[in-house]
């Protein structure tokens, strides 16, 4: 799998670091590491598995303990950590910064900053962002659409529909992220995040017309920018010979870099309002994540099975 970078610069901008020491400029400075640090065994002795890969925090603790060093500890502890030549050294609550620091900063070029957030605040704030920027990725040809609040990756074949359909749902509100191409984060071991490349994004092309931009077209508040991605539809031509799920007992779902997401198959042929269909989908899928499964409660009503055994066969006696 490919490993990715964030630079420095991205950071500092993000989160309006003060720069005190750079070594060189910091669109340079790549960063690899999702894991962020507080070096405060470091700074004790203990020196067993640190990770020099991650950026370091101090906060009020740390520059504490550094103050109630002698000089010689004190040099010896600054010494070590910026000898591992860390990402970069940030120091939280706008704590002061001694010259020393600078000093040691300059010998051994790690990038020193500061910041005025709280160490907790700012720790996690900055992993959420490498979460984002790290994180493993794959581009899927498909659409990803936000309905009801409901992230919504359509996939298919050429031709089968895809990009019409995502038009239809932004003419009744809802929210297009990216057509054509779909760019997936793992950001964790149960989110994925869709986004599109930012050199077609918010451009839709549809066939006949040829390419439109939906941001100019249908205003700001149809597009997008990302979107978790919470259900997966699959479009495909109507197959006469094929049996599809007609009570949604079954709860389908595909892995997605290694992430299990619900799955829903629908037949497209003429007369089917897609859009509308999608919209039940989306909130037929929030319904389910909250506990209400309307196909249960029916076979309950009527006193059928509700295990999933043989439910079909008899449903459709009715």
């Amino acid at each position: 799998m490919s490993t990715f970078t964030v630079s420095m610069d991205k950071i500092i901008k993000d989160f309006s670091l003060e720069i005190l020491y750079l070594p060189e400029e910091a669109e340079k400075i790549l960063v690899s590491s999702a894991d962020v640090n507080r070096p405060g065994l470091l700074l004790s002795g203990y020196r067993e598995y640190f990770d020099n890969q991650r950026i370091q925090l101090l906060g009020t603790a740390e520059i504490s303990y550094l103050g109630s060093l002698s000089r010689i500890e004190r040099t010896e502890s600054l010494d070590y950590l910026f000898s591992e030549k860390p990402p970069a050294v940030i120091i939280t609550r706008n704590l002061p910064v001694t010259p020393d620091f600078v000093d040691y900063a300059r010998r051994y070029e790690v990038p020193l900053m500061r910041t005025a957030e709280a160490t907790s605040s700012f720790m996690s704030g900055l992993i959420s962002l490498l979460n984002v920027e790290l994180a493993p990725r794959i581009t899927r040809h498909g659409v990803l659409v936000e309905v009801y609040g409901e992230g919504m990756l359509i996939l298919g074949e050429s031709g089968v529909g895809k990009s019409e359909t995502a038009i239809e749902l932004v003419k009744r509100g809802h929210r297009l992220i990216a057509d054509d191409a779909v760019e997936i984060r793992r950001v964790s071991n149960r989110t994925l995040v869709g986004s599109a490349p930012e050199n077609i994004r918010h451009f839709v092309e549809l066939r006949g017309i040829g390419i439109i931009n939906a941001r100019r077209i249908f205003g700001m508040g149809s597009v997008k920018v990302t979107e978790k991605i919470d259900m997966v539809i699959q479009l495909e031509q109507w197959d006469s010979k094929k049996v599809y799920d007609r009570m949604g007992m079954e709860n389908e779902t595909i892995t997605i870099l290694g992430n299990k997401v619900p799955c829903i198959t629908i037949p497209v042929k003429p007369g089917r309002n897609l859009a509308i269909i999608l919209e039940v989908a989306s909130m037929n899928n929030r319904q389910k994540k909250m506990g209400y499964n309307a196909a249960t409660e029916l076979l309950e009503k009527l006193g059928m099975a509700s295990d999933g055994s043989g439910a079909g066969a008899e449903w459709g006696m009715y």
